[in-house]
């Protein structure tokens, strides 16, 4: 079990880096633009999904593999901008088409993927989470317990943020969901900027 200390400081920094905007949290919140609430919060399960599968291999694996070859976190980290980039370019693309029939759908399988490639994940499995969590099956379950009950209502947070933005309530009247999109895309596009510049400065 993770004791009760170490599991206070846990929950704190795991809600501030999901509250973080971010490639995952941006999708999140363009899929409560385009679909409305309730089609678009299960994709809060695949958000969830994603993590739990980055995590454990980042925790189980990456340690080791870092003995063998230096080079390889950096190799993950490039794939995660190329990725990030491309979903960037999408989304801005899709904003276009926006009032149109023909839409591009954020589904399952790209919020798995978008979160299995999210940075964040990183952070998550050599910093936040307890270095304990990857040594035995009790705290890796008591730890993911706990992840998975702060994702979900955050991950949730960010649909029912975006589709307040798509409603017609008077303070989100003015504002165009293809120009929410649209900034979207740009936050992709610097997050992934971001990341590129801090691995090759």
């Amino acid at each position: 079990m993770v004791p009760h200390s170490n599991a206070v400081l846990f929950l704190t920094g795991t809600l501030l880096v999901l509250i973080m905007p971010g490639p995952t949290n941006t999708l999140l919140a363009a899929a409560g633009l385009r679909l409305g609430f309730k089609p678009a919060v299960r994709l809060t399960g695949a958000e969830l999904a994603g993590y739990l599968v980055s995590i454990t291999l980042w925790g189980v694996t990456l340690a080791q593999a870092a003995h063998i070859s230096a080079v390889l976190p950096k190799l993950v980290r490039v794939g995660c901008c190329l990725y990030i980039a491309y979903l960037a370019v999408r989304m801005w693309r899709s904003a276009v088409d926006l009032p149109s029939s023909t839409r591009w759908t954020i589904g399952m399988r790209t919020m798995f993927f978008t979160t299995l490639l999210n940075p964040k994940a990183i952070l998550f499995a050599g910093t936040i989470f307890p270095a304990a969590a990857f040594q035995s099956l009790s705290a890796y379950f008591a730890t993911m317990a706990i992840f998975a009950t702060v994702l979900i209502p955050v991950g949730m947070g960010w649909v029912a943020f975006g589709s307040a933005l798509g409603s017609n309530r008077p303070m989100f009247v003015k504002i165009k969901p293809e120009r929410v999109q649209q900034c979207a895309s740009v936050v992709l596009a610097t997050f992934s900027f971001v990341l590129a510049y801090s691995l090759f400065r």
